[in-house]
């Protein structure tokens, strides 16, 4: 565990940037009440109390505000707290945060009023983490499971599994420590043992395939030639006029994406340059091209366009091939100008919303089948890695076992197990580790 807890007071803006009814200014640290002291209306405030006034400077009143004082422990920091509510101007709130700068706080860093409330134990690594998550859940049902994570969910199961990895540790370490005292535990108790924690740490990363798709969302891409309708689709999925639509070839020069939420997913619905191969093809079009072709590779689901009233041309199968038929939907567009049509492919008209439907219900049963299960634990990769070296640690002590190998090197994989099963809550970190994480949240929060 780090002990190293931050003693100076910091200050930043808790909501997003840019003109609203209202901003809060968030100060956390021993110096927050001296701070507001010199810069509020009303003085020697009180925590639990909700205060009304002015923010003043030079005797001069600089806006009306609501002040919400907290003392330690009793606050989201494990600080001392001041929350300024302000009128929702850049200016205004900017002003203020520099008031309190010039006070004696300092800049907060990304993540720092999270990190703070781990290092006053206010929450474990994991319910922070689960803060990250809850800001930049991309569908209701993410949102819903990672709100479970923040009142415990997961580090309560987790420090079940820990404190079942300590006893039996302990059971071992004590008759290797005092041989003549304590009696060795039978080779069948290490087993049964070891063989119910795996089962414990099976069950949470059983979810995990799960839980990045919920947290990374899955990536759709309109691929095909200029003008075959894909910002007209994209525009369709959507319900709003996102894309320019034009009879110009090349009009969408660079990536356009919008997210969607379908059954619990955060779905990034992606808008692609046409893709042709043309000597005469300018400067800003090819990297557009080039954008495309990545964006194809990288999706998790193509939808491939073509123009059924010109057929399908060279040019079209060419691109077909270079995307996996694993992940491909096909779609024929402009059905309402010929009678033309492709068994193989969803015949879809952008003008009168012919076979729409249809395609969207083959885009949700593409995000369906990338076997989600509904998520009793929802972990991201920092977790998973070291729920899985745990494992790796405990099937070595579980193979020493079963070869009934001397106790004092199955101790080691079990301590082992303990130091990476440690990791998903915190008891155990590096600065490295602590800092990456935090790094990953806004300022202010």
């Amino acid at each position: 565990m780090i002990n190293q807890f931050l003693t100076d007071t910091i200050s930043a803006i808790a909501t997003p940037i840019g003109n609203g009814g209202v901003s809060i200014v968030r100060i956390s640290g021993p110096d927050a009440f001296n701070i507001i002291d010199k810069m509020f209306s009303s003085k020697n405030l009180k925590a639990g109390t909700i205060y009304h006034g002015w923010i003043m400077e030079n005797d001069e009143k600089i806006d009306e505000v609501i002040v919400l004082p907290f003392k330690a422990p009793n606050s989201y920091t494990g600080e001392d707290v001041i929350e300024i509510q302000c009128h929702g101007g850049v200016h205004i709130t900017n002003k203020i945060l520099e008031m309190t700068i010039k006070n004696g706080a300092r800049f907060a860093e990304k993540g720092e009023y999270t990190k703070r409330a781990f290092l006053n134990r206010k929450m474990d690594l994991s319910q922070a983490e689960a803060v990250l998550d809850l800001i930049h859940a991309g569908s209701e049902k993410f949102a819903v499971t990672s709100a479970k994570n923040l009142f415990g969910k997961l580090s309560l199961e987790v420090g079940k599994i820990r404190q079942e990895i300590v006893d039996l540790y302990s059971k071992i370490i004590a008759a290797v420590d005092f041989p003549e005292d304590v009696r060795e535990p039978e080779y069948s108790f290490i087993e049964e043992n070891i063989e119910n924690i795996l089962g414990k740490i099976n069950h949470i990363l059983s979810f995990s395939k799960s839980s990045n798709i919920y947290r990374q969302g899955i990536k759709v891409v309109l691929a095909g030639r200029p003008n075959v309708g894909k910002s007209s689709l994209f525009n369709a999925l959507l319900n709003l006029e996102r894309a320019i639509v034009t009879d110009i070839a090349g009009t969408t020069r660079d990536v356009i994406q919008e997210t969607l939420d379908i059954d619990g997913v955060a779905v990034t619905i992606i808008d692609t340059a046409g893709i042709r191969e043309d000597e005469n093809i300018n400067k800003v079009e090819a990297i557009g091209i080039d954008y495309s072709k990545k964006y194809v590779q990288d999706a998790d689901v193509v939808l491939f366009l073509y123009d059924l009233n010109e057929g399908f041309t060279m040019e079209d199968k060419e691109i077909l091939d270079s995307i996996d038929v694993n992940k491909c939907i096909k779609a024929a567009t402009k059905c309402d100008l010929t009678s033309n049509r492709d068994e193989n492919a969803v015949c879809i008209s952008l003008k009168t919303g012919e076979n729409l439907d249809i395609l969207k219900e083959k885009i949700k049963s593409a995000v369906i089948s990338q076997n989600l299960t509904e998520v009793e634990f929802i972990t991201n990769k920092r977790q998973q890695k070291s729920l899985e070296e745990t494992k790796n640690s405990l099937i070595n002590a579980l193979i020493a076992t079963q070869n009934h190998e001397i106790q004092d090197l199955i101790s080691i994989d079990v301590k082992s197990a303990l130091m990476f099963i440690s990791e998903v809550s915190g008891e155990v970190i590096t600065d490295d580790i602590l800092n990456n994480i935090f790094e990953n949240f806004c300022i202010g929060k």
